[in-house]
């Protein structure tokens, strides 16, 4: 992508910041643990099927299997289907919904926050949905590694779906990964390992949008959902909150049990919404 042309056909909304604010919450409240691959995941999935379902959208459970390091086990993403025309591109906006095995996290802000402006999403596109391009919403289950990120442990979810939609010939104009961007004090970094068109894309919506200072590329090469997308040939770019701590510059919250719900806020998923917004109008051009 060369350009991204500034659009206004979505407009995400304090109302819709509400809804993905009390989502987060309720995961967190009722859905906690969710590791991966286990029975709290599935009622998680179970969870965000139903909730995006209450939205008025249509959404499907996609079950399969994979080997960890600690046995073969059944994982669960869940999809959201927006399409305008078969023939079109997809847009895919993706976030985690897991949590990190054996570590007490209730992961408000990494997994759950996105989880729910995920779910907001949903009620907002089956309300007014793109006219030239197609909306894959994806929940995935199994971002998180067992012990250390390799071909057999972490991204389950994601490299599923890569290979699922690569499978499918399918063309692809974007693929979003949204992960840990309900943080109070948010600073939105794009990773040096994300696509140079939609990272240039993108900060320039944001130079525009006078909000420059809130979205930044960084050097950090993040090992993330949109990886296993990126590796299957896709356009794929990471948004991503890595300063979620006690101090500015700390990340001491994360995989702990300071994750929950008091350090998310709806005014950082105003913002996050009002870029998926951003993006989808500007890639539905």
């Amino acid at each position: 992508m060369t350009s991204i042309i500034l659009a206004a056909a979505l407009i995400f909304t304090p109302a819709d910041a509400k809804v993905a604010h009390n989502s987060a919450l309720e995961l967190v409240e009722n859905y906690t643990p969710r590791d991966s691959g286990t029975l709290g995941s599935r009622r998680a999935a179970n969870f965000i099927l139903d909730k995006v379902s209450s939205l008025g959208a249509d959404a499907k459970l996609d079950c399969f299997k994979a080997n960890t390091p600690r046995g073969r086990r059944v994982f669960v993403n869940v999809e959201s289907s927006f399409i305008s025309n078969q023939t079109n591109e997809w847009i895919v906006l993706v976030s985690h919904y897991d949590t990190k095995l054996g570590v007490d996290c209730p992961g408000a802000n990494d997994g759950a926050s996105t989880t729910g402006l995920l779910i907001s999403l949903a009620g907002k596109i089956y309300q007014n949905r793109p006219e030239k391009t197609n909306i894959l919403l994806l929940w995935t289950d199994g971002e998180e590694c067992m012990d250390n990120y390799d071909e057999n442990d972490g991204l389950w979810g994601s490299k599923h779906a890569a290979k699922k939609l690569k499978d499918s010939g399918v063309k692809v104009r974007a693929v979003v990964c949204f992960d840990m961007l309900g943080d109070k004090d948010l600073k939105i970094t794009i990773p040096e390992n994300s696509h140079y068109g939609l990272k240039k894309g993108l900060l320039k919506i944001a130079k525009r949008k006078s909000v420059g200072d809130k979205i930044v590329a960084c050097n950090d090469i993040i090992i993330d959902d949109h990886v296993p997308f990126l590796e299957a040939g896709f356009k794929s770019i990471n948004l991503i909150d890595f300063e979620y701590g006690s101090k500015p510059g700390l990340n001491d919250y994360w995989h702990t049990k300071d994750d929950t719900g008091d350090k998310i806020s709806e005014k950082s998923l105003l913002f996050a919404g009002e870029i998926a917004t951003w993006l989808i109008n500007g890639l539905d051009r």
